[in-house]
């Protein structure tokens, strides 16, 4: 049995470095396995006491049970062999009797009665072990609290307030979290408020904390119409709870807050995304009644706000059929909404009946009271986008139109499917045509056979229209004159254009322009133009105006493929003048010409062309279309530097790719990537999260998650979430390492090493950029990167008065030199200042700063100009010069005359200076400057 024990250890090392989730947890079962298979239960406790920690972390309530029961009877009877502290870091047994107590709490299908025998059990275990009071007091306090005794849980918690803290305490963040929900729920939103800002201030955390204090005080913060704080406390709650089904709780209040701050959509989104956690855990009764009144909540609040027939994603899946029952087609808003709130009231009255109170009736009545309560907190992560698809049509012949429109654009799949529709005309001539397009887009699809086989029908319907030449024609040629490029369908064409002149003018440009599209799928694109020409002659005699038009794209595809950007663009501007240019056509000349646009640099043209190509798309129903459309533009937008543009049209393609059940990773990732460009930092936090959450399931390669990772780093750090910030750079650090990117994972460390710097952990700060530079050097070329990280450095080391710095100032400043990047070389030369004056170098200092401040201006940057100029004065002032540092303010004041932040400043420590050297009068003059 060796090696099965060596081989338990080193499960149990791993299981104690391993974070919580899945990976963890399987583990865990493998450990208690591998200990049942080696008979040895000593060992089997050792791996069942973490399994009791595990499943309380992960929502696993009936592994839970099961496990601790299993411990506690081995310790009960053999404490010496089964200590109740196995010295694994974690959760002794007498810790986890809090749980317990708790977890029967959870569920009504546990009496009252089995409850106090497990707190008593539990007291009784304490005392035996000479613990303090704090744990059963606490445990005591929370079943008082959940079961509506609220006087006995106000003179517990008094009690456990004057009752010292041991170690088998509540940690303060939990004690804190604890207290506030109690006080939030008797009406003592302001203690509650301090409780949580005391915690988050003190940096205090634990399992779930500060995830659930924060959503416990989010309506409070509106209460007091705090918003901002609000709103911060929502989306780091939600974003710290999303990942964890056993978060339900904190997620029901966050959907809550979501639904009474004007952010309907998004709770909406956030419902749609937890529905399916109600099945995770089934002894966890008292968070689905949580849930299920958060959902019945939001989803009112939607249909007030006119969705309420919006169908749910998610409601019928069959795991949520007890909760919901039997449904008819898909649930809407308003129909889930009363499901919800009578599975709510089911659970609630059958706690009620456990407890002998009212609690959850009355937790019921408060949350309906907030009906008429609405906040306006703006969140824009989510939001509710407008149908966008067109009016559906009313008969034969207006399906006609539709169809003849979405084959124009190309969009096959609409194309076929509104077919059926159309066939009921009467006209033999539509009729005619509507076979040509079926056929058309079954060939596009590489399905021939089944084109194949409706050929007869098309000829058929061609002599019914009286066009017997084309009838003929396509008996000859079959598919050829449709698109396929099988083998001797280029001869056949070839055979039939060299003997055309007897054919009517329509068939002979259906000929050309058949022949034109197999030269441009072999890159022949000169004679595909030459055939253009034939085919445009002979639909244009034919006066068949919606050919010739398709042929003039065909010809901007050929221009396109062969690198003739402006004849293309031509052909496109004279296109989209033309009279008669139909909706499918129009749409798709505007979406090429929207890309040539934006490759040639005009990005706010582009995205107007993008733009009208997608409203005229929603004009004609090709919604397959649409959401790349919106993408296209976004991301001109994004280009144009109009953010906020961007975000609106990401937001509708993630809405129409969503509706499809289609993949959201690279919308939301550009979503997040513009949000953060317009300040929403915090939300692109969390739509980054949601994307590296995808790519980590689907086991995308670790470059392109480090990509995600570092935006994601950058969010965090925007928003203030500094602490994540440092633990999102450094994984971005070690998925470049892995993926062997080193300039990248340079570049992630010195963001990292910024943050430590920011908050005076110098040392280590120096020591990422350390490796950053040992990790920059063997990339060489890669001169961005190794400019930065060593700049980076440098500035470091001057900030630690280290001279090393000089030397990498000089290696960066020779890099600028030879790269010709002015901007870079003036401000490393103002670097080199900083440096000189943290040493006391004052001359040098100002003679660098003055030198940085010439380059500045000489490329046109004021502002950095001033900077570098208001630190040689400051440097001056402040070594007793103060005469030689007023010539210097006069200069920045010149050179900041539009610049009035910096103008102000100057002015202002121009009057101290002028007013330490006894020039009152000129000091008054230069105060009234900053006053101006």
């Amino acid at each position: 049995m060796a090696r099965p024990k060596k081989q338990f250890q080193q499960l149990l090392e791993e299981i104690d470095t391993t974070p919580w989730g899945p990976a963890e947890q399987a583990l865990v079962a493998q450990a208690v396995s591998l200990a049942q298979e080696i008979g040895d239960d000593r060992l089997e406790y050792q791996a069942r006491m973490r399994q009791t920690a595990s499943a309380n972390m992960g929502g696993a309530t009936d592994v839970m049970l099961n496990s601790f029961a299993w411990c506690l009877a081995r310790h009960d009877a053999d404490p010496v062999r089964f200590p109740a502290d196995i010295d694994n870091g974690g959760a002794d047994l007498m810790w986890q009797f809090k749980w317990m107590a708790s977890a029967l709490r959870s569920s009504p299908a546990f009496s009252q009665e089995q409850i106090t025998a497990v707190l008593d059990d539990m007291e009784a275990h304490y005392r035996k072990a000479g613990l303090g009071m704090s744990g059963v007091l606490t445990a005591r306090f929370e079943d008082a609290w959940d079961a509506g005794r609220i006087e006995d849980a106000e003179r517990l918690r008094v009690q456990l307030e004057a009752t010292p803290r041991d170690e088998h305490s509540h940690c303060d963040a939990c004690s804190r979290s604890q207290v506030a929900g109690f006080f939030v729920d008797t009406d003592r939103d302001p203690e509650a408020i301090r409780l949580v800002e005391e915690m988050i201030e003190g940096g205090f955390s634990c399992g779930e904390e500060p995830e659930h204090a924060l959503s416990r005080v989010l309506l409070p913060y509106l209460r007091a119409e705090r918003f901002d704080e609000a709103k911060t406390a929502h989306l780091r709650s939600y974003r710290l709870a999303k990942d964890n089904p056993d978060n339900l709780t904190i997620v029901a209040n966050n959907i809550v807050f979501c639904a009474v701050s004007g952010n309907e959509a998004r709770a909406l989104s956030l419902v749609e995304r937890h529905l399916g956690w109600l099945a995770h855990d089934d002894l966890n009764v008292d968070a689905h009644f949580a849930a299920l009144s958060a959902f019945a909540f939001a989803l009112d609040r939607v249909a007030a706000a006119g969705h309420g027939e919006t169908p749910v994603r998610g409601a019928d899946a069959a795991a949520l059929l007890p909760f919901f029952g039997a449904h008819d087609g898909a649930w809407t808003a308003s129909a889930l909404a009363a499901a919800c709130w009578a599975a709510a009231e089911r659970i609630g009255a059958e706690f009620d009946a456990r407890d002998g109170g009212d609690a959850h009736a009355e937790r019921l009545r408060r949350l309906r009271g907030l009906a008429g309560v609405s906040y306006d907190v703006p969140i824009r992560s989510d939001a509710f986008v407008e149908p966008v698809s067109a009016a559906f049509p009313a008969d034969a012949d207006a399906w006609f139109d539709r169809v003849v429109e979405l084959a124009d654009y190309g969009t096959e799949p609409e194309t076929l499917a509104a077919l059926p529709h159309a066939f009921g005309v009467t006209d033999a001539e539509k009729h005619a045509r509507l076979q040509s397009i079926r056929v058309a887009v079954l060939v596009a699809g590489d399905r021939l056979d089944e084109a194949r086989a409706l050929l007869p029908e098309r000829v058929a319907a061609l002599r019914a229209a009286g066009d017997d030449a084309q009838a003929d024609l396509e008996e000859r040629l079959g598919l050829a004159t449709f698109g396929d490029a099988s083998p001797g369908a280029a001869a056949a064409l070839d055979r039939e254009l060299a003997d055309d002149a007897a054919l009517p003018p329509r068939s002979r440009g259906d000929l050309a322009i058949s022949r034109a599209s197999l030269h441009l799928k072999a890159e022949e694109y000169d004679a595909a133009l030459d055939l253009a020409e034939r085919a445009h002659r002979g639909f244009a005699e034919a006066d068949d105006t919606r050919h010739v038009h398709s042929t003039s794209l065909l010809a901007v595809f050929a221009l396109l493929q062969s690198e003739r950007l402006e004849r293309a663009l031509g052909h496109l501007d004279r296109l989209l003048l033309e009279d008669g240019l139909g909706a499918g056509h129009r749409a798709r000349a505007l979406e090429i010409r929207a890309r040539i646009r934006g490759g040639q640099g005009e990005f706010a043209a582009g995205a107007a062309d993008a733009d009208e190509a997608g409203r005229t798309l929603a004009g004609i129903g090709a919604d397959s279309a649409l959401a790349a459309t919106h993408m296209l533009a976004g991301a001109l937008w994004e280009d144009a530097g109009d953010a906020e543009k961007a975000v609106n049209r990401y937001r509708t393609a993630a809405h129409l790719v969503g509706r499809e059940g289609g993949d959201l990773s690279g919308i939301d990732f550009r979503l997040a990537r513009a949000m953060l460009a317009t300040g929403d930092a915090a939300e692109a936090a969390e739509l980054f999260g949601d994307v590296l959450r995808r790519e980590e399931e689907a086991e995308v390669p670790e470059g392109s998650r480090a990509v995600t990772v570092m935006m994601l780093a950058r969010s965090l750090a925007s928003s203030g979430e500094f602490g994540q910030a440092v633990g999102a750079f450094g994984y971005a650090a070690e998925l470049y390492g892995a993926a062997e990117e080193g300039p990248d994972q340079a570049l992630a460390l010195s963001q990292q090493a910024r943050i430590l710097a920011r908050f005076e952990e110098h040392a280590d700060a120096i020591e990422l950029l350390e490796t950053a530079a040992e990790i920059v050097r063997r990339t060489p070329d890669a001169v961005g990167a190794v400019t930065e990280v060593l700049h980076d450095l440098a500035q470091a080391y001057a900030g630690q008065q280290d001279e090393r710095a000089f030397a990498l100032l000089d290696e960066v400043a020779a890099l600028a030199t030879e790269h010709e990047a002015g901007w870079l070389l003036a401000d490393v030369t103002d670097s080199r200042a900083r440096a000189f004056a943290g040493l006391g170098r004052v001359d040098e200092a100002v003679s660098a700063a003055l030198t940085a401040a010439d380059g500045f201006l000489t490329l046109g940057d004021a502002g950095a100009s001033g900077g570098s100029e208001l630190f040689a004065a400051r440097v001056l002032a402040g070594n007793d010069r103060g005469a030689d540092a007023v010539a210097i303010y006069r200069t920045v004041l010149e050179h900041a005359a539009e610049i009035p932040p910096l103008r102000q400043v100057a002015a202002l420590e121009l009057g101290d200076v002028l007013e330490a050297l006894g020039r009152t009068a000129e000091a008054a003059e230069a105060r009234a400057i900053a006053e101006a």
